[in-house]
């Protein structure tokens, strides 16, 4: 159980540490990467209307 716990806490703060070192240019990448998803979404899902 606690060598559990202590290898999610890790996980995490290798999380927070990558976050830290990112440059702008990786940050721009995943907002396109992420406004593609949202166009064929709505593309695939019509709204409700």
């Amino acid at each position: 159980m606690s060598i559990r716990l202590l290898y999610l806490i890790f996980v995490r703060v290798c999380g927070w540490l990558v976050l830290l070192d990112r440059s702008s240019t990786s940050e721009n990448v995943e907002l396109l990467v992420l406004w593609h998803e949202v166009a064929v979404l709505r593309r695939t899902q019509p709204r409700p209307w």
